[in-house]
């Protein structure tokens, strides 16, 4: 769809996708958003056009207007469509929670462009699946873990424990992929260095902070320093190293937030100085590679890392990538696995690094982190074929699925 479909009445929905394709590609949303501002000027009831101003406001970072306009368009309709590229060959049903862009499994990436026709159905949480869903081959719990939405995957776990239809990412493994229990099930897996998370609330942060309390008392293998973040924060909001007991005050009066998780800190820095954070794709199992991103700083998440502005990270990135089999993947292949058995997932997103001893030090794991195929394809031209990989990999995850279950 180019941005002049967007001001025509009755438009389809542009979706996560496109419009975040746009942004990376420099080409300002601007436009679109007068677009789609007209559209409401003439029907106030265009569900399409306010939930792509809520895409774009979260994309402009604008997130209280952000969720204001999705609840505005979930109001009118709680069923999004995005069609198939062509004669919809796999009709894919994807269970949605509201929320911000990281709320859900970003499933509109993996089948852009494909012969898949999603269908969004975000959910009251009140009332959990509907009576008539909408005609489907197949259903994708997209809804991501966070206490924001733990009520509602409890709920679907009730509602769908006999489910008849083709059903994949079970919401009670979705619940089971907070920050605390991850660190609790991977601790005795082969392989894997995860430091356990405590979540703990304000006031017992502060009595940290003062000696009031012992730190092995709050976390069990706690030492400084620590890595403190808000409950259910994404992308390093509120993400902070604290190095001693004084600096907790500090950090206390900076967030406004009652609740944190906090964890020990792995120094994970190589030989020459720098951090290499990857992600990686489990799909039905099998590893592949998402990206790598390299920094002189330990937070370090894709766009911080600057790997655009860096041909040596990015020659650094293609041979991870191109070598993943055979080397990260190889190394790390044990621990892979399982991670995959003991989360259940059928698809699954790794956070990681590799700690100093050699085993793979896990960040988080997680069923709503994107994988795209959004970058330059001249400044990053190995990105595009191991996307494809992992796009091919899940369409054929769905194909066997659909398969099993009409045996």
């Amino acid at each position: 769809m180019t941005i002049e479909d967007a001001d025509r009445p009755n438009q389809p929905l542009l979706g996560l996708a496109a419009l975040m394709t746009m942004t990376c590609s420099g080409m300002s949303l601007t436009d679109v958003a007068n677009r789609l501002m007209a559209r409401l000027k003439g029907n106030p009831r265009d569900a399409e056009a306010l939930m792509d101003l809520a895409v774009i406001s979260h994309l402009w970072f604008k997130h209280d207007i952000g969720l204001a306009t999705q609840a505005q368009a979930l109001k009118i309709k709680r069923l999004y469509q995005l069609p198939a590229s062509g004669s919809a060959k796999i009709r894919l049903l994807a269970l949605m929670h509201h929320g911000d862009l990281a709320a859900n499994t970003p499933l509109e990436f993996i089948v852009q462009g494909s012969d898949i026709a999603l269908d969004m159905l975000y959910l009251d949480p009140a009332q959990g699946l509907p009576a008539d869903l909408p005609e489907h081959d197949l259903i994708f719990v997209a809804v991501g873990e966070s206490a924001h939405a733990r009520p509602l995957l409890q709920l679907l776990a009730q509602q769908l424990s006999n489910c008849k239809r083709p059903l994949l990412n079970r919401p009670e493994r979705i619940a089971r992929l907070s920050r605390d229990s991850v660190g609790a099930m991977l601790q005795a897996l082969p392989g894997i260095d995860m430091p356990l998370s405590a979540q703990i609330s304000r006031a017992a942060l502060a009595q940290l902070g003062e000696g009031s309390l012992a730190l092995t008392d709050a976390l069990a293998d706690g030492r400084y320093p620590l890595i403190v973040r808000p409950v259910d924060s994404h992308a390093g909001q509120g993400l902070l190293k604290i190095d001693a007991p004084g600096e907790l005050a500090a950090y206390l009066q900076a967030r406004p937030e009652p609740t944190f998780f906090m964890s020990r800190f792995v120094d994970y820095r190589n030989a020459d100085g720098l951090y290499r954070k990857y992600r990686v794709v489990l799909v039905d199992g099998q590893a592949y590679a998402g990206h790598m991103a390299i920094s002189e700083h330990w937070m370090i998440h894709y766009l911080n890392a600057h790997m655009g502005a860096s041909a040596q990270k990015r020659d650094e990135e293609a041979r991870f990538m191109q070598d993943f089999d055979t080397a990260f993947g190889a190394r790390h292949r044990q621990a892979l696995q399982a991670i995959r058995q003991a989360a259940g997932l059928d698809y699954l997103v790794i956070d990681c690094a590799e700690a100093p001893d050699g085993r793979l030090l896990v960040f988080e794991i997680d069923s709503a982190a994107v994988i795209h195929a959004m970058d330059s394809v001249e400044l990053f031209p190995y990105k595009l074929v191991q996307a494809k990989k992992v796009f091919a990999a899940f369409h054929a995850l769905l194909e066997k699925t659909i398969a099993s279950a009409s045996e």
